[in-house]
């Protein structure tokens, strides 16, 4: 059986010149009312400078289906998840980034802060997956900059801070 190739580019869904400003694209699938994309493009320029990820940086925020169906192509795993990464492997593209509103909105409300405060949480770790980070294997490194980078960007707490408890007490049973 061949192995599926994990690239995967958002470039030809992109409108040209949306924010011709900044290095990020955002696109959205369906428009979220309550959800500006030029802050989010701004925090995301942000947050590619500060981790010093080089290149195009396409985020798609979609639902869960859609999610769920690249999750199941991608990682063998058939269910949504909040946030999807895939890393470019050139110099000229960043990478791609999957975010599910529907999730996120759902882990916002949950946590008690707004969407897009999530989507940027969500948005800082998908860059550090781009930029190489693997909190799977890589023995606390993605954690710490995503911490340190969480402080600098002021967001409260990130994502492997908020799903490290979780995956402890499931590795125990």
């Amino acid at each position: 059986m061949e192995e599926e190739s994990s690239v995967f580019s958002f470039s030809s869904l992109a409108t040209s010149g949306a924010y011709p400003e900044l290095k990020p694209v955002i696109l959205e699938r369906r428009k979220t009312k309550d959800l500006s994309r030029l802050a989010l493009a701004r925090f995301a320029n942000k947050a590619q400078r500060a981790i010093a990820l080089p290149g195009e940086v396409n985020i798609l925020l979609t639902g869960d289906s859609e999610i769920q169906r690249l999750n199941l192509q991608f990682r063998h795993k058939d269910k949504p998840t909040d946030v999807l990464s895939f890393p470019a492997g050139n110099g000229a593209n960043g990478g791609d980034i999957a975010i599910s509103v529907q999730t996120a909105r759902a882990q916002s409300a949950q946590i008690g802060h707004d969407l897009l405060t999530e989507l940027k949480i969500l948005i800082l770790h998908g860059m550090l997956h781009l930029a190489g980070y693997d909190h799977e294997t890589d023995r606390g490194q993605m954690r710490e900059r995503e911490q340190q980078l969480r402080v600098e960007l002021n967001l409260p707490a990130s994502l492997i801070e908020r799903t490290e408890p979780e995956r402890i007490s499931r590795r125990r049973r």
